[in-house]
């Protein structure tokens, strides 16, 4: 799932003489594309790739008014849960998301909306045909090296709550705060910490940390994260067993991502 959206592209003006030419303006539109691969897909602390690697890409564009939309995507290798029978077919994940950012002084801000799309089936022990896609809304503001975020479901998040009219998901959020410190241009430190509330579902919720390092090399960025999460003590009910592995557990994992 999408963690960070592209920012735009500034160009700052500067003095000039008289007779010189004048500075480029902002680009109005820019388009910018991204590949890479994970050793683990992990999403808000929980695996997506049964702790296996993954292969990852997205193609975004914004405007210079800050309006911006884009789609990323990811195979992932889902498994099943306790309240399906089976899952079938669903090897990839595709986001969209539209939003809008702007700033403030020394405070920028994000609001926007992102849709998860896992193509594939998902049955119930009832027959009934669940749907693990999800809609969210965001919110986020950033101040010097840290950001704070918050997401809403407006449907049914993930597919928690199967069918049951009286234990839907819908409104269930994720709020974290994200401080990402630059040790030089090229060195970024992260740490990150959050919530995830399953509504209705309260045995599904739970908390994750995450800290790692990125470092751009100029032909990719490359990463290496530690993320973890209290998902592990719910083994027993199986809600984070997934197929006999512990997708909450902790987790070292490494990235390398290019942008075009």
């Amino acid at each position: 799932m999408k963690k960070s959206l592209i920012a735009l592209a500034l160009v700052g003006a500067f003095a000039a003489p008289a007779f010189a030419e004048e500075a480029a303006a902002p680009a109005e539109h820019t388009f910018t594309a991204n590949i890479g691969a994970v050793t683990n897909y992990v999403f808000r602390g929980i695996t997506q790739s049964q702790h296996q690697p993954a292969i990852q890409g997205g193609v975004d564009y914004a405007h210079s008014s800050g309006i911006y939309v884009g789609t990323w995507a990811s195979s992932i290798e889902w498994v099943n849960r306790r309240d399906f029978v089976y899952q079938k077919d669903n090897n990839i994940e595709l986001d969209l998301y539209a939003g809008y950012k702007g700033a403030i002084g020394d405070f920028s801000y994000d609001v926007g909306a992102i849709r998860y799309f896992y193509p594939g089936d998902f049955t119930t022990s009832t027959g009934a045909l669940v749907t693990a896609n999800t809609t969210e809304a965001y919110i986020s503001g950033s101040w010097k090296y840290f950001t704070l975020k918050y997401n809403r479901a407006l449907t049914s998040f993930i597919g928690w709550g199967g069918t049951s009219s009286e234990n839907k998901s819908k409104g269930s959020d994720y709020i974290d705060l994200t401080m990402t410190y630059p040790i030089d241009e090229t060195l970024n430190v992260i740490a990150h910490i959050g919530h995830q509330n399953v509504k209705n579902n309260s045995f599904a919720s739970y908390n994750d940390i995450k800290l790692g390092v990125t470092k751009d090399f100029g032909f990719a960025v490359v990463g290496l994260a530690y993320t973890a999460t209290d998902a592990d003590h719910k083994l027993l009910n199986g809600d984070y067993n997934f197929s006999g592995k512990n997708a909450g557990k902790q987790v070292l994992a490494a990235s390398i991502t290019k942008t075009f």
